[in-house]
């Protein structure tokens, strides 16, 4: 067996919202959509072709990867802003991360040299 790849937990999730949005609107339609990929899904689950489940895998990463870089950054940025303060630079628009609770500090821009005033 192949597993659960990250095709197969996108179709799932996906199979499982479409299945709550077409109970709720009586979309038949959708529901036949959403029934169609969870059974694409367990085919590929099952299946003992594994070169051509990873070929497929390999796919749906390299078309997402922006969308997954994005999430990713975005997440990584809430995570930090516990700690830090994520200014841009007047300037050339560069991020610059400075730790909470210094005061009013002025910040030099690593990129460009402009320096700035901000509160951390």
């Amino acid at each position: 067996m192949y597993g659960a790849d990250s095709l197969n937990r996108f179709l799932l999730g996906g199979a499982l919202a479409a299945m709550v949005v077409s109970v709720f609107f009586r979309w038949d339609f959708l529901y036949a959509v959403a029934l169609a990929a969870v059974v694409y899904a367990y085919f590929r689950m099952f299946s003992r072709n594994y070169t051509k489940r990873y070929a497929e895998n390999q796919a749906f990463l390299k078309h997402t990867s922006k969308i997954r870089m994005f999430w990713s950054s975005q997440k990584n940025l809430a995570g930090q802003r516990k700690t830090h303060h994520i200014y841009r630079c007047p300037n050339c628009r560069q991020k610059i991360r400075i730790p909470r609770g210094k005061g009013n500090i002025m910040v030099r821009c690593p990129k460009c040299g402009t320096e700035f005033k901000k509160r951390s």
